[in-house]
């Protein structure tokens, strides 16, 4: 089964990313707006369990945060994704290490970067437009982050959650 572990925002700001990603991005009805933490990776069922457990203890360990989001900004010429870029942050990448390190797999293929995909699969053309213009946006967005998210994928290819980890000491 494929799995991947992902932080969930505040509905207005997926509110605010969802208005660029119904037409920018193809993957817009597979998952809701999120912050990757760890990419699909796959695993047995009967794994399934044991990651669940590490999860929790990442997750009691860790003291919620907040993240800033200050722009628009581009993987191009690597892909043209357009993303928001969230501001580099301590909290959030020592939870990204953690859970590398905790839940076995591949390994990733790019080095983190912690964001929000608002477009993607765009033709040179497409993105060169798309960007262009919400570069001229002012962006200054706060979010607590408070909780993550194990998700498993479906056949039809739409992600779907699977447990809910809540950080701090309960």
């Amino acid at each position: 089964m494929k799995y991947g572990i992902v932080i969930f925002p505040a509905k207005p700001l997926q509110d605010f990313v969802n208005s660029y990603r119904k037409r920018y991005d193809p993957h817009y009805t597979l998952i809701p707006p999120h912050i990757t933490l760890k990419s699909g990776f796959e695993t047995e069922s009967n794994e399934t369990n044991t990651i669940v457990q590490k999860l929790h203890e990442i997750a009691q360990k860790t003291e919620p945060f907040d993240i800033t989001l200050t722009k628009f900004s581009s993987f191009k010429p690597v892909n043209n994704v357009i993303f928001l870029k969230i501001d580099p942050k301590d909290d959030l990448e020592s939870l990204h290490n953690e859970i590398e390190s905790k839940v076995p797999s591949h390994g990733s293929e790019y080095v983190y970067v912690p964001h929000i995909t608002v477009a993607q699969k765009l033709t040179n053309d497409e993105h060169s437009d798309v960007f262009g213009s919400l570069q001229m946006l002012k962006v200054n967005m706060q979010d607590k982050v408070d909780r993550f998210h194990l998700l498993y994928q479906l056949e039809n290819g739409s992600w779907t959650v699977y447990e809910t980890f809540h950080l701090g000491k309960e």
